[in-house]
């Protein structure tokens, strides 16, 4: 299998605005925010669907998603942290952490995000 871009970002083959880190999982905001503070969570092994998991993976995919969400809504101030699943784009299981205090905000168009943005929201949100 070919490495995916989060393989990539992984092994420190492409940059990425890092924002947690344990021993099986990665999360870093996405460049194409839906809202400020989007954030993918992302296990470190490539495995296409979030579902074909091995149930400990999934499981530490899930506490590291509930950390970082946890921070999200501390450093947005959002009522929400909506949680997106769809799997298409990367062929690399992930989550989608979304800050938001309507629907509309979690159903808004990504818009692409300059790098100072990232940056900046990625240390207010650093572990």
């Amino acid at each position: 299998m070919q490495d995916s871009i989060f393989t990539k970002i992984i092994k420190g083959e492409v940059p990425a605005e890092k924002v947690y880190e344990d021993e099986a999982n990665i999360a870093f905001l996405t460049i194409q925010p839906i809202q400020p503070g989007h954030t993918l969570v992302v296990p470190k092994q490539q495995i296409d669907e979030l579902w074909d998991l091995p149930d400990d993976a999934y499981n530490s995919l899930m506490m590291a998603s509930k950390k970082v969400a946890k921070r999200l809504k501390e450093v947005t101030g959002k009522k929400r942290v909506g949680v997106k699943v769809e799997g298409f784009e990367v062929a690399h299981a992930h989550i989608h952490l979304i800050p938001m205090d309507s629907v509309a905000e979690y159903n808004a168009p990504p818009q692409d995000a300059k790098s100072e943005e990232l940056a900046g929201m990625a240390k207010k949100l650093a572990f």
